[in-house]
């Protein structure tokens, strides 16, 4: 299985949109600390991701909760940034979203003007996910759900998570292992499609 932690994108890589490119659209991966958004936005770039992470210090200790993240020694502190060309009149900008709370400002304003967001939750900790969930939910941003499968993530019927999440029906819910550059794609196309269904984008060839 592909990492996007532990491997680079086979063959030359695309830095410069093509010639033909006349429009973009802007996607959120948002979701709380330490849910893999920054791993996501890694597997899903065309081209080497912007990162912003830094080393956790001790000023985290009693802030970052780290309960089931014992392993985690960075964070984003600004966005990540990363690019798909979804065809050859259209690409597509890929914004990671910081996770704690004490960068809300930041998340506000990466928010603005983006066509949808992907939310991601861990199931072992639902909770986590409500602020976010919230926000897009205020801000009227078409989003999907989409469940992180960690190793150790029990499955729950989707009606049990949709009820836990208190998500409306016309809500996705999908699941991906982020680290797995092919279920990755699927993850997006999935969503790519229910924008589509919606009427929020339309892909021109």
């Amino acid at each position: 299985m592909a990492s996007a932690n532990s491997a680079e994108p086979s063959g030359p890589e695309p830095d410069y949109l093509p010639s033909s490119v006349r429009g973009a659209v802007k996607i959120l991966i948002t979701g709380p600390f330490g849910v893999g958004k920054t791993t996501l936005v890694g597997s899903l770039s065309e081209i080497t991701p912007l990162r912003t992470e830094e080393t956790m210090t001790a000023a985290g200790v009693g802030v970052d909760d780290l309960t089931g993240r014992a392993g985690k020694r960075t964070t984003t502190v600004a966005l990540d940034f990363g690019r798909i060309t979804l065809n050859p009149r259209l690409a597509l900008y890929l914004f990671g979203t910081p996770g704690q709370e004490r960068f809300q400002p930041l998340w506000d304003d990466l928010s603005r003007g983006a066509l949808g967001a992907v939310a991601l939750v861990d199931v072992r900790r639902v909770g986590e996910s409500f602020d976010i969930l919230g926000r897009l939910e205020e801000q009227r941003i078409p989003f999907a759900v989409a469940v992180n499968t960690f190793p150790d993530s029990p499955s729950y019927p989707e009606d049990e998570l949709r009820a836990a999440l208190d998500l409306l029906p016309d809500v996705p819910i999908l699941h991906c292992d982020v680290r797995d550059r092919t279920a990755a794609y699927d993850l997006l196309i999935d969503f790519v499609g229910h924008l589509q269904s919606t009427a929020v984008l339309e892909l021109q060839p």
